[in-house]
């Protein structure tokens, strides 16, 4: 049987993370809970990707709650976007950008009985008109 290894290893999504951690010099944090990367100076990061060959929206979250949104205030987001198995570029959100998507999820969650959103949606259109492009450079 004859196959592409690249293809192979990034048609899951951990290939992608690896490849956004490797060109931004992050670490991955251990465990399910927490955030995704840290950098060298201790600041952490929630990691999202994108194959806009598929959708354009950035999912976030299959349980989305008011304790993953006080987690998520904390930290910048850094937003990756493929085409398929190629790396286009990547963005950077600090918490004031992504604050009206927070108030939205804390205000439907609290309208519908406290109820946890399954997987609320971040736009690439707003990612890449909002964001600071930090590849390519």
């Amino acid at each position: 049987m004859s196959y592409d290894l690249h293809t192979y290893f990034f048609q899951d999504n951990g290939g992608k993370i690896l490849q956004v951690l490797l060109l931004k010099g992050l670490k991955i944090l251990d465990g399910r809970e927490g955030n995704d990367a840290v950098d060298d100076d201790g600041n952490e990061y929630e990691l999202k990707s994108v194959n806009i060959s598929l959708t354009k929206s950035f999912s976030t979250h299959h349980h989305m709650n008011p304790i993953i949104i006080k987690k998520y205030r904390k930290v910048d987001w850094i937003f990756a976007v493929y085409e398929g198995i190629e790396l286009i570029e990547i963005y950077k959100l600090t918490p004031q950008y992504l604050e009206p998507f927070y108030t939205k999820w804390e205000n439907k969650w609290h309208d519908d009985g406290n109820k946890d959103i399954n997987n609320p949606k971040i736009p690439l259109t707003y990612v890449r008109n909002i964001g600071k492009k930090i590849y390519p450079i």
